[in-house]
């Protein structure tokens, strides 16, 4: 066959020539857009052509005749999605129609139906951040307006702006000591002192929160910052430093107290003095002390603890206060190498004429490790103060055997080690804490050296009567105090 060597037709062409082909003798009358001179028509032998192209983002249209060599070409009659659409039809004037691009193709670009979304939704997105972004600065600078407006309002908050005479922080703390109230500074200079302070560097953290050295005026301050979320034991701890006549040597000097709002969350303060050598868990890890050093200690830790202790009676009394989570980590270190007792969230207050405690309503309860023994085995008489107070003194044993390993004798010095390291877990339960405490009775071992040397012994002797069983049988922190005085004055020891 005479087509044997070439490819077969496909079937719509094949239909249309073999159309064509009948048409050849009379030949097919179209409509012809472009033919004025024949009244808009042309012949052909081979169809009529109608299309509509996409031309400069319009719609361009094409009536003609095609012949039966550009029939067979396969080209005219071909429709290109979104770009041209195309039909040929074999009967006289069969193109007097009109031929339209689907509607997403009258776009000028030519953009998939992915590449339409990411350039749609990104101006959106990006527009969206703008205006959050516009709104949150607004209400920011609005929210900043409004606290320095009240701020101007209630009180300067300039630095150093306080009517103190150029005074330092350990004068007004001094000057309000010896006033007669001894129950803080004025609200006014605490707030205006707490919002002027200058955070610095972390110093330590703890369950309640972090402490920060700060600045005011050019002094040191350690800042307190308790959460939102222990805004309980925030207060507490403030109200018991603004005790009437709290103030003393060897308990820490509270300077202020006050909420910092920055607009997005609330900060709680506690402003106090700044005491550079850390704790006295700090302090005995990096440090040994003389016996000289021991007695010092020794005796400033006590002398906070009795003054805590102590009722002064009197129209602007003090009432007796415990102390109730007292260890090393809550006892500081000064410069002149002598303690202040820290660290009152969990303070309770007696009051001696209404026979009452003054119990903070704080989930807390102390640590484990320091626990006296009705308190583990949950013995203690909650409505005696007295109770409280001789826990206080079992607490203050450990520490002092903490201080007397550090002790340096003869040349020979112990490691530093926490009470009850060589018997429980290094944080222990209850129930760790009060089967050595309570079921078996143990105690820290107190070295049989420490008898060569009288401060070691008088010392050991103390820290067992601290221990007992009976809180009842403890020694007193006045008793401890006077025992410490005459030793040191035996002994020759400058406190």
């Amino acid at each position: 066959m005479l087509t044997s060597g070439l490819p077969p037709l496909p079937r719509t062409m094949t239909v249309l020539l073999l159309l064509g082909a009948a048409t050849l003798c009379t030949g097919l009358q179209c409509v012809c857009l472009m033919c004025d001179r024949t009244n808009y028509t042309c012949h052909t032998e081979g169809a009529c052509l109608t299309s509509v192209m996409l031309t400069h983002g319009k719609e361009e249209f094409i009536k003609s005749c095609i012949s039966l060599l550009e029939l067979k070409a396969q080209v005219y009659c071909h429709s290109s999605n979104n770009v041209t659409r195309t039909e040929c039809c074999l009967s006289d004037f069969c193109n007097n129609k009109t031929l339209h691009l689907p509607a997403v193709s009258t776009s000028p670009s030519h953009f998939s139906h992915v590449e339409l979304w990411i350039l749609v939704t990104i101006p959106v997105c990006v527009l969206a951040i703008a205006i959050m972004l516009t709104v949150y600065t607004c209400q920011r600078r609005y929210g900043a307006y409004k606290r320095t407006r009240r701020q101007c309002i209630e009180e300067p908050l300039t630095d150093c702006n306080l009517d103190t005479d150029g005074k330092f922080l350990k004068d007004l703390i001094h000057d309000m000591s010896t006033s007669g109230s001894g129950s803080g500074l004025p609200l006014l200079v605490q707030r205006t002192i707490a919002r002027t302070v200058i955070i610095q560097e972390v110093v330590g953290k703890g369950r309640f929160g972090e402490v920060w050295r700060g600045k005011w005026c050019g002094e040191d301050v350690a800042v307190k910052i308790f959460s939102s979320r222990d805004e309980r034991s925030w207060f507490r701890e403030a109200e018991i430093y603004q005790t009437v006549m709290l103030r003393h040597e060897n308990i820490l000097g509270f300077i202020a107290a006050d909420n910092k709002d920055n607009g997005t969350w609330t900060q709680l303060w506690l402003v106090s003095e700044y005491h550079e050598q850390g704790s006295l868990y700090d302090y005995l890890n990096r440090n040994t002390v003389t016996i000289g050093g021991m007695m010092k200690l020794a005796f400033s830790a006590v002398s906070g603890l009795a003054h805590l202790h102590m009722e002064i009676v009197g129209t602007r009394g003090k009432p007796a206060i415990a102390h109730r989570d007292l260890k090393s980590k809550n006892i500081l270190v000064k410069k002149n190498e002598t303690c202040a007792i820290a660290d009152l969230g969990l303070a309770v207050k007696h009051d001696s004429i209404t026979n009452t405690i003054d119990i903070p309503q704080n989930p807390r309860v102390g640590t484990k490790r320091y626990m006296a023994p009705e308190l583990l085995d949950d013995s203690i008489n909650m409505h005696h103060f007295e109770s409280f107070k001789c826990a206080d003194i079992y607490s203050l044993g450990l520490v002092y055997w903490e201080i007397a390993r550090r002790c340096s004798v003869g040349g020979v010095v112990d490691e530093y080690q926490l009470p009850y390291y060589d018997m429980v877990p290094s944080d222990p339960s209850l129930e760790d804490m009060r089967k050595v405490v309570c079921d078996q009775k143990l105690r820290p071992n107190v070295p049989n050296q420490w008898q060569s040397f009288e401060a070691l012994r008088v010392m050991g002797r103390i820290m067992r009567e601290c221990w007992y069983a009976n809180g009842k049988a403890r020694l007193t922190a006045l008793r401890i105090k006077k025992t410490l005085s005459q030793l040191c004055v035996e002994e020759d020891f400058k406190m």
